[in-house]
């Protein structure tokens, strides 16, 4: 991948306006990129302000000279039509017009000029798109960070590789694609998908769930959808007899496997989650895969060398240490009503025996009916309290419950906390982290969306002992006791460790095969529509 790195030279370069040094009159080249649009396509393609950053440095850096020729040309519209094995749609770059416009016999200097003009505008669009995605991620899927950790489209170094690979456009191509394992994966199973007949299957009608050993209609079905989909051998004997339409040992066991791949419940019931991705087309898979290569492509620029990875949708953790994975663990993340947000930041504390103050939004809807009920009785059986703003304890039995104002309520540490012994912290602006959970059965299910945003981690301690890693032996013990001591207190990192907390609903297993995961909090089909709607010209 291209390095993201400027030069001195390149800066002087790009600060440099496009003109010839001498008084010559304009060549058509010249002349066409002062124009606002390319008219040799239909409709006239509009040059914006941010094509010009990117066309007016290319020709600048080649004295204004044309770099398109019957000897390269081709090449250019091979890598184009390549582009549909990223998910990207090859009309979206002009390709269908530029080769009609190139087979022009004795084509004006005004017609090869926009010819020429129009090449340049789709292979560097090309390698933007490779490198960066082709939507503004902010704009679709937004990712709230820190402006100190903004990442920046950095153009000098792609513009380089965009010169450099003139003679052999594959290589530029795939130097801008992610080298970025789980993309590379995901766009190589994608391809071999996209060169094979796509199967159809009939949806499977709804009804009351499909429990072990009932007798139903839509099993002969069910069966033939999970052989088409490869979780039942299609050289294997019928399962189901027609006439009795038992739903077997045999076949629960394919939908058990066929729900581990999906991360919903294993446990062989066909209710309506299970039902739901069973019922998913082909082509809506293929779609799927489509926009989880553009979110790779974000993904490939956001994850740090060592960093803590949350994927919110397949509900886990992973700590990397030179980008492979060092632990790894299952989370519980927010119920679709109350999200986990997608960030980055910096995790530079860990609150040891926290104490849980109530956000606002589970106080008022999760806390207050108790309250109003009985608070006397609630907060103590709860070990909680009441407290102003400026951290003062209030008699509850000053508090009109049914509106009780500026107050807030808290739980003491200990193992009845939600927070369990220990939260992992971070700045951001949604009072979210990670904590430990006495709720420890739960990670058990799938899918695990249990919290109100925050994310509860299993086996919490050995991430800490992660975090802690460049610690030496004495501040590790100091903090050892603290732990012990029962008490509330504040531990800092040795150094911030970054943490991205991403949403991906399609990767490419150990076994070589794509895992799809249900869609959480509806994310896809925004993503989608956007990225269908950006290859319409």
């Amino acid at each position: 991948m291209f390095s993201p790195t400027t030069s001195f030279a390149w800066a002087l370069a790009l600060a440099a306006p496009l003109a010839l040094a001498d008084a010559t009159p304009p060549s058509p080249l010249e002349q066409q990129l002062a124009e606002p649009s390319l008219t040799c396509v239909s409709p006239a393609l509009t040059l914006t302000a941010k094509d010009r950053e990117w066309l007016e440095p290319f020709y600048l850096l080649r004295g204004a000279q044309p770099v398109w020729s019957a000897a390269n040309l081709p090449a250019l519209f091979t890598q184009l039509e390549n582009l549909v094995d990223d998910g990207l749609e090859p009309r979206a770059y002009h390709l269908e017009p530029l080769r009609e416009l190139a087979g022009v016999d004795d084509p004006s200097p005004r017609l090869s000029a926009c010819v020429e003009v129009l090449a340049t505008f789709a292979y560097l669009q090309a390698l933007r798109d490779l490198a960066y995605g082709r939507l503004e991620q902010a704009t679709v899927e937004p990712l709230w960070e820190p402006e100190s950790m903004a990442v920046e489209q950095s153009q000098a170094p792609l513009l380089a590789l965009a010169q450099a690979g003139l003679n052999d456009p594959a290589q530029a191509f795939e130097q801008a694609r992610p080298d970025f394992g789980p993309y590379r994966d995901l766009r190589q199973r994608y391809a071999e998908l996209r060169r094979q007949v796509l199967p159809q299957w009939l949806a499977i009608p709804g009804g009351s769930s499909l429990k072990p050993g009932a007798v139903d209609g839509r099993v002969p079905l069910l069966e033939q959808r999970l052989q088409l989909h490869g979780d039942l051998s299609q050289g294997a004997p019928a399962l189901v007899a027609e006439e009795t339409s038992v739903y077997s040992t045999a076949l629960v066991e394919a939908v058990k496997a066929f729900q581990r791949n999906h991360l919903l419940k294993p446990d062989g019931v066909v209710g309506p989650a299970t039902l739901a991705e069973l019922n998913r087309s082909a082509s809506e898979r293929m779609d799927q895969i489509r926009i989880n290569l553009e979110r790779l492509r974000w993904l490939s620029h956001e994850i740090e060398p060592t960093s803590v990875l949350i994927d919110v949708a397949g509900a886990e953790v992973m700590f990397l240490r030179d980008h492979a994975i060092a632990w790894q663990a299952r989370t519980q993340v927010g119920r679709p009503a109350r999200p986990t947000p997608l960030l980055r930041s910096r995790i530079t504390h860990l609150t040891l025996n926290p104490t849980w103050t109530i956000p606002p939004t589970i106080l008022r809807e999760d806390k207050l009916p108790e309250l109003r009920r009985d608070a006397a009785g609630y907060l103590a059986a709860n070990r909680m309290r009441v407290i102003d703003y400026d951290g003062n304890e209030v008699d509850p039995r000053s508090v009109d419950w049914e509106r009780p104002g500026r107050v807030m309520i808290r739980q003491e540490a200990g193992a009845h906390s939600p927070l369990g012994k220990v939260a992992i912290r971070f700045p951001n602006p949604f009072s979210v982290y990670l904590h430990d959970t006495p709720s420890q059965r739960l990670f058990e299910n799938l899918p695990r969306l249990f919290s109100s945003g925050c994310v509860r981690i299993e086996r919490v301690t050995e991430l800490v002992d992660q975090l802690l890693a460049e610690a030496t032996p004495t501040e590790r013990a100091r903090i050892a006791r603290q732990w012990d001591s029962g008490r509330t207190l504040r531990a800092d990192l040795p150094r911030p460790v970054p943490i991205l907390m991403a949403y991906w609903t399609a990767q490419v297993g150990v076994d070589g095969q794509v895992q799809f995961r249900p869609d959480i909090y509806g994310h896809d089909a925004r993503l989608l529509k956007a990225l269908d709607a950006s290859n319409r010209i």
